[in-house]
């Protein structure tokens, strides 16, 4: 959900360019903005960041984007190797003007690491590598896993209900009575102010879920059940086609990234 409390640029003490580090599972960092844009990069663990468009998550194979001037606030979850690389404002222009997250390819997973990793040792060295990470982003297509979050009361009581419980098994029409709302009504409000279906919208929620769970070390029929599928089949169908590879594919991507 979006920060309430009145966001600040962020402390030059607790975050620099160029710089990473291990964080535990759950810190929160609160809401904030920054006057260049920044990447961040969870080489091990899964983050959230938060705008008012709503939230976006990166696994180990995303990397999340906040231009300039976005007030944003970030969650981590299990231990997160966090890899932060801030790119100035005038270059912001060559990727896209609204939060997003991006797929990493392996030349893009590298050129982070080494932009986080090494020193600098010939002039220019950082400055030609970032331009291949901008270059790598600029030609990638969004990947957002991105999560809406009405404005409407009405909605906004539906999806208060499942984000806390997601794996809640409740039809619209259920959810509308609970609510004080119609089925039809609420159905018209999630295409109209969120841009997509019910049943989509409740996916890519359990979806956020179960890549915390699958991060912490949930077992794929743990996760499924967890999160609300009836059964694991139909977890690893829809996380298929929403994050790009197969829960199980996902953990170990993850142990591989940890050794």
């Amino acid at each position: 959900m979006p920060e309430t409390r009145q966001p600040s640029p962020l402390p030059s003490t607790l975050w620099v360019p160029r710089s990473g580090g291990w964080l535990p599972h759950g810190y929160h960092l609160d809401a904030h903005f920054h006057t260049q844009g920044q990447l961040v990069y969870a080489a091990a663990g899964a983050l959230t960041t938060t705008t008012e468009r709503g939230t976006w998550v990166a696994p180990a194979n995303r990397v999340t984007w906040t231009p300039p001037g976005f007030d944003h606030s970030h969650r981590f979850y299990g231990r997160t190797d966090v890899r932060l690389v801030a790119i100035p404002a005038d270059l912001c222009d060559a990727l896209v003007a609204h939060p997003s997250v991006f797929a990493v390819s392996p030349l893009l997973r590298e050129a982070l690491l080494a932009l986080t990793d090494r020193r600098e040792v010939r002039p220019g060295a950082y400055e030609r590598l970032r331009a291949v990470v901008i270059d790598e982003l600029a030609e990638t297509p969004e990947q957002s896993l991105h999560l809406p979050e009405p404005r409407d009361d009405r909605l906004r009581a539906v999806t208060d209900l499942l984000h806390a419980d997601p794996g809640r098994i409740a039809t619209l029409a259920q959810l509308g009575r609970a609510v004080g709302a119609s089925e039809r009504t609420l159905s018209r409000l999630f295409r109209t102010e969120l841009g997509m279906s019910f049943h989509r919208w409740r996916t890519i929620l359990r979806i956020h879920h179960a890549l915390v769970h699958l991060t912490n070390g949930r077992s794929v029929t743990d996760t499924a059940t967890e999160c609300g599928w009836s059964n694991p089949s139909s977890f690893i169908e829809a996380f298929t086609e929403v994050v790009g590879q197969t829960p199980g594919r996902y953990q170990a991507d993850l142990r591989d990234d940890t050794k």
